[in-house]
């Protein structure tokens, strides 16, 4: 997998939660988003018990607050679209401050925002305390597809390079006056998306004959073959295992 690339979701630490393994950590976070769209949406108390076991995670993981809320905002598009679900879903209403409401769209929306949120957190915890070179490693470690780990590793790798492009294209733009204010330049912007295209493209080209001048043959061996311990699995399922119990619960009260 070569060199790390830090992200910014990622914060380095040095807790219990950082320093198991990714696939770990992946087959935790996985299997607790499972859980939580498994529970009904009317045992609001379950959601509660949700987020604190999160913040339990978070509070383990030294993750601060401010930190993980900033990085919720990721999700303000499924937001929005939840908030617009009262005005359009049939079915029966309720008048709240003069205004109509769809009852089953207001179950809907708390439904998105509830599964959706817990969801998007778990993700981030699991961001916030795993290097993408972990996670990619805990992805081949898991037997997904070698096929797709490759296409993530190298769109993690290029994903930069190309924006140094895209940089580069930009400042040559202004160097010469241009500057977009309106429908008129958008052909510009269209022909430079073009030539972006094409110089990714044929960069790619140079770098997989590079590497298959070095022996690639289409695969990447896995350079850390370190496994999980008992204690290491059981230490992970602690969140899921605790979650499914909230969950029966939700659904025997």
């Amino acid at each position: 997998m070569g060199a790390g690339h830090a992200h910014k979701l990622y914060r380095h630490g040095h807790s219990p939660v950082h320093a198991l393994p990714p696939h770990c950590k992946l087959v935790a976070a996985f299997a607790f988003t499972v859980v939580v769209v498994a529970t009904p949406r009317e045992a609001f108390w379950a959601f509660g018990g949700y987020a604190l076991l999160l913040g339990a995670v978070a509070f383990a993981a030294r993750i601060p607050a401010p930190f993980l809320l900033r990085r919720l905002l990721i999700e303000v598009p499924f937001v929005a679209f939840a908030v617009l679900m009262p005005f359009v879903v049939p079915g029966d209403t309720v008048e709240f401050a003069g205004v109509s409401l769809s009852v089953p769209g207001l179950w809907g929306a708390w439904n998105v925002l509830a599964k959706g949120t817990l969801g998007v957190a778990a993700s981030v915890l699991l961001a916030s305390t795993t290097e993408l070179r972990e996670l990619l490693l805990g992805l081949q470690r898991l037997k997904l597809p070698p096929l797709l780990v490759q296409i993530a590793s190298f769109m993690i790798r290029y994903g930069d390079v190309i924006t140094d492009e895209m940089r580069r294209m930009s400042v040559a733009r202004r160097s010469r006056g241009f500057e977009a204010r309106g429908v008129r330049h958008w052909g510009v912007l269209a022909k430079s998306a073009g030539a972006l295209f094409i110089r990714s493209y044929e960069r790619g080209e140079r770098v997989h004959l590079a590497m298959v001048s070095r022996g690639y043959t289409g695969t990447v061996p896995v350079i850390d073959e370190a496994t999980a311990s008992r204690a290491q699995w059981a230490y992970a399922a602690t969140l899921p295992v605790l979650a499914l119990a909230v969950c029966l619960l939700g659904w025997t009260l």
